[in-house]
């Protein structure tokens, strides 16, 4: 992977599988949908890039 990428692991709102991505780490984060490799549903995510590091703000349905 790129040394702007790293890949995180969540569990999907819908379906409770671990579901692994490629995040950007661009300075600030980014909010986008993608949907779940295992159940193929919607999933809103918010994640924050402090010095660097990804952390995950919220993992939510998209029709919550």
């Amino acid at each position: 992977m790129s040394e702007h990428i790293e890949g995180v692991i969540f569990q999907c709102p819908y379906c409770g599988e671990d579901i692994s991505m490629a995040l950007e780490r661009f300075s600030g984060g980014q909010s986008y949908i993608e949907d779940c490799e295992v159940c193929c549903r919607p999933i809103e995510i918010d994640y924050t890039v402090i010095d660097g590091e990804i952390s995950l703000q919220q993992v939510r349905k998209l029709d919550d």
